[in-house]
């Protein structure tokens, strides 16, 4: 059935049901007993870790792999890969402002955008469920290839130079958002957590200003955008909103309280457990605990959406997994409504 963002977002926002939508790709490594380093290079690994957490772990969406190393690679910085961790940017490809002047903007396809693309062509084409691919937010991107602390003072003293690089870095965001789409998933999530570190002024000029136009040239009924920020965004809110996302997806750094009260109760709020705290050194009971708390303290918002603040990392226990969506299905009978 083809996608409908309207449909989506209205089942969420009229139903008194919850969605459940938590990001366990990791989980999905985890289940097939496969190294983070192999799967992190390879689409098709990818693809089979989501088809083995899908079918232990059923979701009302699928999230794709937040990857925050891939665009970086193909703008030329060196990834250190891990057989139990996510990949991380080793080397920065800019460390002053002639580096920005001869940064060559990469072809989608290239370094590991390609095994995106193949993970999310296998996924469109596997599960009944809307999918929704990874992919980094400019001002993330550019702290990767400047490095986050260069970045920032950047930001702040050579603005030109800063804007000069986010230039260039939307410019590939652009194509490779429009390549993703053309997969045939249903959206993406745009993770934009450098962001998290501005001012917010700075966050609407620094990011919220690039994603807009990214936005844009995507956004139709079939194709939805959600913006991710897990910093401390409760001053945010309304840049990331200027960039006219479909929803946000917020970390466990705030109160989710203190959030959805600024957000219009048609756009779609997404969060916010703790994927370390809660998910991976608490035990099934607390998780169940923490998870039906979130449920009550969040009834008088109907665009709220089930899901933890971020990633859950490797080793998360599956019985903490099955109480989360056992949390959730619970909550979920009080209206005769079971996932």
């Amino acid at each position: 059935m083809k996608f409908s963002k309207s449909t989506f977002i209205s089942d969420i926002t009229t139903d008194r049901q919850r969605k459940a939508i938590p990001l366990l790709t990791s989980t999905g490594i985890d289940l097939i007993g496969a190294l983070s380093g192999d799967v992190y290079k390879s689409g098709k690994l990818q693809a089979d870790c989501i088809e083995a957490l899908v079918k232990k772990f059923p979701p009302d969406a699928i999230v794709t792999f937040m990857d925050l190393s891939v665009e970086a690679e193909a703008f030329g910085c060196e990834i250190a890969f891990s057989d139990d961790d996510i990949p991380t940017v080793s080397r920065a490809a800019v460390s002053n402002v002639d580096d920005i002047e001869n940064l060559k903007i990469p072809e989608v396809g290239s370094m590991r955008t390609s095994q995106t693309i193949e993970c999310a062509e296998f996924c469109a084409q596997m599960f009944a469920q809307p999918v929704f691919g990874g992919i980094i937010g400019p001002y993330s991107l550019a702290g990767r290839l400047a490095d986050m602390t260069e970045m920032m003072m950047m930001t702040a003293a050579e603005p030109e130079a800063a804007h000069k690089l986010l230039l260039k870095v939307t410019s590939f965001l652009k194509d490779y958002l429009l390549a993703l789409k053309q997969t045939g998933i249903a959206g993406v999530v745009i993770a934009e957590p450098a962001a998290g570190l501005l001012s917010p002024e700075m966050c609407k000029g620094f990011s919220a200003d690039y994603i807009g136009p990214m936005i844009e040239q995507v956004k139709d009924d079939s194709f939805m955008v959600i913006l991710h920020n897990c910093g401390y965004v409760e001053k945010q809110i309304e840049a990331m909103l200027s960039a006219n996302p479909d929803a946000l997806h917020i970390g466990n750094s705030v109160d989710i309280l203190d959030i959805l009260p600024q957000v219009p109760l048609e756009v779609p709020v997404m969060g916010n457990l703790d994927p370390v705290g809660v998910f991976r050194y608490s035990d099934a009971a607390t998780v169940y605990e923490a998870t039906a708390s979130l449920l009550v303290l969040t009834a008088d918002y109907p665009n709220f959406v089930l899901s933890t603040g971020c990633d859950v990392p490797s080793g998360v226990p599956q019985e903490n997994i099955a109480a989360f969506y056992k949390a959730c299905n619970d909550y979920n009978k009080k209206f005769n409504i079971t996932k």
